[in-house]
């Protein structure tokens, strides 16, 4: 920081200086051979043996039973990629899996993610994020918003570059 009427190289104050290592989540690995990858903490545990029941559900109710989980849980990701997969159409799948992706944003975030690096499939706690971006992608290749469906799939690209089709389609778990 310089001061007024000072002449030599501007100086960082201890007040103005760059935030602490210990202040970035412990869930992002920096690493020097390559951007840094980011972990997302895991759901409620709670939450989770809620949504396993309501997928085991009967499929006439199995929506519903994801609806409520939600309604309890409105943060967790698999559920928010689970009623986009359960949607009774492609708008109501479209609307399920933003949300999760904006909330997932979120939580990268908060986890320390800063726009850029790795968010892996291989982390189960990723997958509910990776499962609604790649949702979102596919509902709005389906409504003909084929800009945004190009760029949620060159950003799963980006974020797991071994992020293949299989996944997209709910072939892998």
């Amino acid at each position: 920081m310089r001061h007024a009427g000072s002449r030599g190289p501007a100086v960082l104050s201890l007040e103005t200086s760059l935030p602490l290592m210990s202040d970035l989540s412990n869930h992002v690995n920096l690493s020097a051979s390559g951007p840094p990858e980011t972990v997302l903490a895991p759901e409620d545990p709670e939450a989770d043996k809620a949504l396993a029941q309501a997928l085991e559900t009967l499929e006439e109710g199995r929506r519903a039973a994801v609806s409520d989980v939600l309604a309890d849980s409105p943060q967790h990701l698999e559920a928010w990629a689970r009623l986009g997969d359960l949607g009774r159409d492609v708008m109501e799948s479209y609307a399920a899996y933003r949300v999760g992706y904006h909330r997932g944003l979120d939580r990268l975030r908060q986890s320390g993610w800063r726009g850029s690096g790795f968010v892996r499939w291989e982390h189960p706690t990723n997958r509910g994020f990776l499962r609604s971006l790649a949702g979102l992608s596919r509902m709005a290749a389906e409504i003909g918003e084929d800009d945004e469906a190009a760029r949620c799939e060159l950003f799963l690209r980006q974020l797991d570059p071994t992020w293949s089709d299989e996944v997209a389609d709910g072939k892998s778990s």
